[in-house]
């Protein structure tokens, strides 16, 4: 895609015309007035074109409420390595394991790669998401029809709150709203992001949403349909579905849903097309698919941006994808086989961690060599894992989506 902020130069040898004094005062007065006009045609060089608005402006300007981004090139700019926000830098490093049939939490100490404790929660626990704030673990019970609190500074849970059919969950930019991913409900459910009270509910006529992530400007979300094999888009402000398309695949499950640190790419992990989806979301046309492997499942960027990090389910391995140029330039193979599915990175951006699904098992991998670090045991169905802490000023919600 061409650089949407190149200007063109000036050809070698000329010079701009002077401007007479009317077109400098008509200059000047729109510059007072920020109305973006020109010099009578005139005045080509710097003044007329920063009246004309950036794409990175229109980032800053985004939903209200929202905090400013840090830098329009790069969304996870707040996510460097142990760049820990003043209210999580505290909380003691850990990974939390829901394990979907067990209905349990195991809490992995990643220095020693060892189970410290295990949680009893609700039923068939699916993801663990960090609070806007990143104040409390959100615990997923699915089919238990309820979230349990988890205050990561103690490592204790709290009493259940009744949601009903939380498959997963994510939180508007500006923290206003917390969105429950109602798969089996066909329901995308706005509530108060800390009593969890119901403030708008979104029917859709798709099947299966269950992951999404949010525009550079927090205006709209996209959402993956599992089981129906569709994509939609959502309005944040006015929450609403304003767009729905289905997948070019006959047979598409897509799983994780990830934006280019540029804002300007989407991408959607398909676990039956065995690759990537790759979307412009602004015009939400046809996405061209990227084949990564078998079963691909998770999207995690790397701590400096560069990379993401791709989970293939089916054949227990992890592709990467090099943002910049948008080819793979690798692909890991987890010792001795496995099925990684969701995870997350460390705060200092050294391991990636992905919970194995269908093995009772966790991963920890070097995300410079690639090399297997430990594969720890679990109990049933590891699913959305949470490694927490991690950098970053607010939580979008999933295992950890941060700006």
């Amino acid at each position: 895609m061409a650089d949407r902020n190149r200007t063109h130069p000036r050809p070698t040898g000329s010079r701009p015309a002077r401007p007479t004094r009317r077109a400098a005062l008509l200059v000047a007065a729109c510059a007072l007035v920020a109305a973006g006009c020109s010099g009578g045609g005139e005045q080509s060089g710097p003044a007329s074109r920063s009246a004309r608005p950036s794409p990175h402006k229109a980032v800053v300007q985004g939903l209200p409420g929202m905090p400013p981004v840090l830098d329009a090139r790069d969304l996870y700019a707040a996510d460097r390595p142990n760049q820990l926000a003043p209210q999580v830098k505290d909380f003691p490093p850990r990974v939390y394991v829901p394990n979907t049939g067990s209905d349990t939490v195991s809490v992995i100490d990643p220095k020693t790669y060892k189970v410290i404790e295990t949680i009893p929660v609700g039923v068939q626990p699916q993801h663990v998401v960090p609070s806007w704030d990143m104040k409390t673990l959100w615990v997923n019970n699915n089919r238990g029809h309820d979230l349990t609190p988890i205050d990561p500074a103690t490592g204790k849970s709290g009493k259940p709150v009744k949601v009903h059919d939380p498959y997963n969950l994510y939180f508007t930019p500006d923290g206003k709203y917390a969105v429950v991913m109602a798969s089996m409900d066909r329901q995308l459910v706005f509530r108060d992001p800390h009593t969890m009270e119901v403030r708008k509910t979104v029917p859709v006529d798709c099947a299966g949403v269950n992951h999404a992530d949010f525009s550079p400007d927090g205006k709209y979300f996209i959402v993956s349909c599992e089981f129906s094999g569709e994509l939609l888009k959502v309005d944040t402000a006015k929450m609403e579905v304003t767009a729905k398309q289905k997948l070019p695949f006959e047979g598409a499950m897509p799983q994780d849903v990830k934006i280019s640190p540029d804002g300007r790419t989407w991408y959607i992990a398909d676990m039956m097309a065995d690759g990537v989806w790759i979307l412009d979301g602004d015009h939400f046309g046809r996405p061209k698919l990227l084949p990564t492997g078998k079963g691909t499942h998770g999207l995690y960027v790397s701590r400096d941006s560069r990379h993401m990090y791709i989970s293939n389910r089916g054949e227990g391995s992890i592709s990467l994808l090099d943002f910049k140029t948008g080819e793979l330039v690798d692909k890991w193979h987890i010792r001795g086989g496995g099925s990684p599915d969701m995870g997350g990175v460390s705060a200092d951006g050294n391991v990636l961690w992905l919970s194995g699904r269908y093995n009772s098992e966790v991963y920890a991998l070097d995300t410079h060599t690639g090399k297997t670090l430990a594969k720890i045991r679990v109990g049933l169905g590891p699913h959305g894992l949470a490694v927490y802490p991690q950098p970053g000023r607010y939580s979008l919600g999933h295992t950890g989506i941060f700006r």
